[in-house]
Order: C-alpha cells, then sequence, then structure tokens
C-alpha cells in the first residue's frame, strides 16, 4: 500500500509531544525498508528532517506546512460537515494524498486533519472528558474545539491507537468506538535516551549553578502539571522533618509560570527552586542522571513520557497514581496521590532514608526500559497496516 505519514509541525519547545513523534519517525527511517509498504511522508521540514539517516527506498516526501487557511477548512469541515464534499477541495492535504495515490494515511501524534481517506490516528488523553475543570482544556472555548475534533475524528478513523487499556476504555465510553478498532501501542522508551552516554556529567551542575541532590521535574507550566503539589510537598519535609531538598524545575511557560514562582516565594522556598527553563535535549539529559529523583506529579493519564526517560537514565521515579499509571508504570515507580502533599513527601522522604530502596527502584526501571521501544512501535504499526491492506486494496485511490 502507499501509506501516508503526517507528521505535525511540533518544535523541541512543546516538550513531550515532540519527543515521542521524532522517535517513532526515526524508527521509521530505520527499520521501513522490512515492509513492503511505500511510505510518503507529509511534512514541512522535507528532506531535513532525515538528519543523518540515509532515505530508504521504499520512502519519499513531501513539502506540507499547514497554513492559517488549511486550519480554518478544517474548523468548518468538523462544524459544517454537509459542506465537506465543497470545502474539500481547499483542502491541501486532500489534494496531495490524491496526487501521490495515499490509499491510507498515519497521523503520527495527536494531531488530525479532516481527509476523505481511510485514516489512523494516534490519542494520548481524553482529559478534557475526565478533568474539564483544568483551564487547559476547557477555557476560551479549548473544551468545545477538542469535543469537536475528537469526535470527527474518532469515530470516522479506519484505526485508533491507545497507550493502554485504561486510554482504549475511555474512548470506548466517551464515543462508542468498536474496541475491535482500538490497538494498543504503548508509548516508547525514546532511542535519544536509551542511546545516551552512561556517565554522569557534574558540569550541568556548575551550568546551571544547581546543588546536588535535587528533586527533579521535567514539565511544561500548565496547572494540571501540579508544579504546586510538589512545592507544597517540599515544605512539608523541611517544616517536619527538616529536610530541605533542592528542586529543579524545566520546561516552557503555558500560562502557569508566574503563579508557581508566586507560590515558591509565599512558601518561603525562593532559596531551593530553581527555574531553568526550557533546556536542551543533552542537559535535560544530564539533569535526569545528578537528580535525587524524578518527582513527576501531573494530574494527567493514562500515559507520561518522563518516567519512562528516567527510567533508562537510571533516575528513580516518585510519580502520580493516575488512571492508568500502574499498567504504564507497574512497580518501577513509586506511585502516589497528587492530591496529598504529606504522602508526596513521605514517598521523597522513603528515597532519602533507604538507599537500597532507592536503588531497587533504579534496577526496576532500567529493567522496564528495554521492553518496549521505538522500534516495537513502528512493527506494531507495520502489523496493523498489514491487516488493514486486504480491505484497502478493494477500491482505487
Amino acid at each position: 500500500m502507499k501509506v501516508g505519514v503526517y507528521l505535525s509541525d511540533r518544535v523541541p519547545v512543546v516538550g513531550g509531544g515532540y519527543t515521542i513523534e521524532n522517535d517513532i519517525f526515526q524508527c521509521l527511517l530505520d527499520i521501513a525498508k522490512e515492509s513492503h509498504h511505500h511510505f510518503i511522508i507529509f511534512s514541512n521540514q522535507g528532506t531535513d528532517i532525515l538528519a543523518n539517516h540515509s532515505k530508504p527506498s521504499n520512502l519519499e516526501f513531501v513539502q506540507y506546512h499547514r497554513s492559517f487557511s488549511d486550519k480554518l477548512v478544517s474548523i468548518l469541515s468538523t462544524e459544517q460537515p454537509r459542506f465537506y464534499k465543497l470545502l474539500k477541495q481547499f483542502n491541501r492535504l486532500e489534494s496531495l494524498v490524491s496526487n501521490t495515490g495515499v490509499e491510507i494515511i498515519w497521523f503520527v501524534g495527536q494531531n488530525f486533519i479532516p481527509i476523505d481517506l481511510p485514516y489512523i490516528t494516534v490519542i494520548w488523553d481524553l482529559q478534557h472528558r475526565l478533568q474539564p475543570w483544568f483551564p487547559e482544556v476547557s477555557a476560551n472555548g479549548e473544551w468545545l474545539a477538542r469535543e469537536r475534533i475528537f469526535t470527527y475524528m474518532l469515530q470516522r478513523s479506519t484505526v485508533i491507537i491507545a497507550g493502554n487499556e485504561v486510554g482504549k476504555k475511555e474512548i470506548e465510553r466517551f464515543y462508542q468506538v468498536p474496541s475491535e478498532r482500538i490497538k494498543l501501542l504503548p508509548h516508547p522508551t525514546p532511542k535519544v535516551v536509551l542511546d545516551a552516554p552512561p556517565d554522569r556529567d557534574k558540569k550541568i551542575l556548575t551550568k546551571y549553578n544547581i546543588p546536588e541532590n535535587y528533586l527533579f521535574y521535567p514539565a511544561q507550566f500548565w496547572s494540571h502539571k501540579n508544579h504546586a503539589g510538589l512545592l507544597l510537598a517540599v515544605k512539608f519535609l523541611r517544616d517536619n522533618y527538616d529536610l530541605i531538598f533542592p528542586v529543579v524545575f524545566v520546561g516552557s511557560d503555558q500560562g502557569n509560570l508566574q503563579y508557581i514562582k508566586q507560590l515558591t516565594v509565599k512558601l518561603d522556598l525562593s532559596k531551593q527552586v530553581h527555574f531553568l527553563g526550557f533546556v536542551s535535549q543533552e542537559d535535560l539529559i544530564n539533569l535526569y542522571r545528578n537528580a535525587f529523583a524524578l518527582t513527576y506529579l501531573t494530574f494527567f493519564g493514562p500515559e507520561n513520557l518522563p518516567p519512562l526517560e528516567a527510567f533508562a537514565l537510571g533516575c528513580p521515579v516518585v510519580a502520580s497514581k493516575v488512571s492508568g499509571s500502574e499498567e504504564q508504570l507497574g512497580d518501577a515507580a513509586l506511585l502516589v496521590d497528587p492530591k496529598d502533599e504529606r504522602q508526596i513527601a513521605l514517598a521523597i522522604r522513603s528515597l532519602y532514608e533507604n538507599s537500597e530502596f532507592r536503588n531497587t527502584l533504579i534496577q526496576r526501571g532500567l529493567a522496564r526500559t528495554s521492553k518496549w521501544t521505538g522500534y516495537d512501535y513502528i512493527r506494531g504499526l507495520l502489523s496493523i497496516l498489514d491487516e488493514l491492506e486486504p480491505f484497502i486494496r478493494c477500491w482505487s485511490a
């Protein structure tokens, strides 16, 4: 089959979404030759995205940048589906897939463009349905926008990729999709951390003027990331156990950074908390390696990427016990109620007082990292394409 592969315009500052998409694509480049399918990549980067890879013979690139007019057509298509036949002539992606003979298109990340063709989509979360009180999934029309696009996208999708059984059940529950059309391909451990040098470079401490034994939280400043919960836990440790843990936050601002900085001052934690902003991938790896622990206290599931990165880099993990976390992380992370700062604090203290337990978590994490990689993800995707081929060959593209 001719398979379209749509890559979004995500950039590194976006965080985990970019990391996942890029990792999966790089693994596709490595093993596309194992498949008899022909892949046509739609990307605004063109062949620049190859980086140091050679181009497989069964893969080609088509330059595509999603313009404002494309976005407008997408909105109108989902708002007024009866006008889709008229609007599709203005859909540039529709024209490109038609001209290249694409028979099915795979949206690699959680980005979708309405298209009159069989397609494969991925769903990372449906938190606007589960926790609509968070402003990033509800305010300024965001809830309505998400609901409109997910309803349109999921109910027509040929195959939906979910990360675990919890995610699959949420899709079934909220959008009445038959379970047979939902396939499980979990977040892979990124190749960039699996291939990282094993050395712990302490120069990172000097570069950012941070102390040793810090709690590390790499997350954009969205309210659901619960930076506030970690601050309250750190204050609890200081006030009740005289334990002074430095905190290192990295990630770009998504509207909540100023509030977290004000809360840091209010809790008298300014000397303990370090805001580094967005950092390079190399620095991120070294920050993981030198941390006392990753404290990933989000309210959102059912999957999260940073715990997998921490596992691969020998950093013990304290993570939120949210829907899907036990399935994803197993016993390799210390799971806590993100609403309870005392429970978070006591989990951190348990690692401090029991170095043997901390080392056990590190070993469990390292063992878990190799169980599912980007190559496993791609081979799972290729298997899905093989399953669909007997249907797709029944008509002309």
